[in-house]
């Protein structure tokens, strides 16, 4: 049988609890926070910014340029299962997938990516094969 002062303890906490839950008012996909774009150079192996800082819960747009000058695939599979991925778009053209398992580049081009974290965590991302030589970053969601 339960003690009365942990029956009142516990009747506390429930109703504390309820009175701090907080819930998102208005649309979370609109208004994206833009991310530095990311270029990636194919000449030099590099990418122009390899770290970025995120909040779970806020709208982003990751744009990623490519010089064309070989062809690439971004792996970012712990980021992508942690989103919820709005758009993917390329030349103007606008996709709404159900997930997302990489984006590769054939040839020069950018492409948005839009999408809000919606777990914290420190998720990497690479370019497929050339992770070892530069070409991989941090998503560091808080």
């Amino acid at each position: 049988m339960l003690n009365i002062n942990v029956i009142k303890y516990l009747s506390v906490f429930f109703v504390f609890s309820l009175a701090t839950a907080s819930y998102a008012e208005g649309n979370l996909a609109s208004r994206a926070t833009r991310l530095p774009d990311m270029a990636i150079d194919s000449a030099e192996l590099s990418l122009s910014i390899s770290n970025f800082q995120l909040e779970t819960g806020k709208y982003y747009r990751w744009r990623i340029v490519h010089d064309g000058g070989e062809e690439f695939q971004i792996m970012a599979p712990d980021l992508f299962r942690n989103s919820w991925i709005d758009q993917v778009v390329v030349a103007d053209l606008e996709v709404q997938p159900m997930g997302l398992y990489a984006i590769e580049f054939d040839d020069e081009g950018t492409i948005d990516v839009w999408f809000v974290p919606i777990r914290p965590g420190d998720f990497e991302f690479w370019i497929d094969g050339y992770e070892n030589r530069g070409l991989a970053g941090k998503f560091e969601v808080r």
